[in-house]
């Protein structure tokens, strides 16, 4: 019996779904578009987590469902927000790395989320690859926003080790800071340092 709406579907139930199909490389176009279809229509996301909105935008991209009014309603639901409190990093850099990859720089979501990394106190809860998707996110989808490469640079450069670090966790950064052309020679020297150690 097929489902003439999704309405009996949880936030998470629909954000698991579409995450199982991209995760698992389960091309289905009709199901992306009915869930689609399905957000656009909701009056609101609030009853979503922010994990549920970064997985839902991440399996669209993944599964290259174009679909760019889901991108949309989560941007305004996101920009909306009073703050970015309840979004781990992992979130955040998800979050702008999907609209980068499908070309899609919402210079408002791109300015919340930038400001919000900045005004962290420290982002020693940030991976290696998600401080590489987030400056590669902003030069990717061309939003300039030095701050925020000033506060990835410096947190790097602050670390003892950068074993974390996978090879293309640097390539991403320093391409980023290059792409972008933004100066920062103490992290080109860190990262340096530690590729000929």
């Amino acid at each position: 019996v097929a489902l003439d709406n999704l309405g009996t579907f949880k936030p998470q139930g629909l954000a698991n779904i579409v995450w199982a199909f991209a995760k698992m490389e389960a091309s289905h176009p009709p199901l992306f578009e009915k869930v689609a279809y399905h957000i656009v229509a909701l009056d609101q996301l609030r009853a979503f987590k922010p994990q549920e909105l970064t997985n839902i935008v991440w399996a669209f991209v993944k599964a290259e469902a174009s679909h760019p009014a889901v991108l949309d309603k989560v941007a305004d639901h996101i920009v909306a927000l009073d703050h970015l409190g309840t979004f781990n990093p992992q979130d955040l850099a998800n979050t702008v790395w999907a609209f980068a990859k499908m070309e899609v720089s919402n210079a408002p979501l791109f300015e919340k989320v930038a400001d919000h990394t900045v005004a962290l106190d420290n982002l020693g809860a940030f991976k290696p690859q998600g401080l590489a998707n987030i400056v590669w996110a902003y030069t990717k989808a061309e939003v300039s926003h030095p701050p925020l490469f000033e506060k990835v640079a410096n947190h790097i450069v602050a670390l003892d080790n950068l074993g974390a670090f996978k090879p293309q966790n640097f390539a991403n950064t320093l391409w980023a800071f290059a792409k972008a052309d933004i100066s920062h020679p103490a992290i080109f020297e860190k990262v340096g340092d530690h590729i000929v150690a």
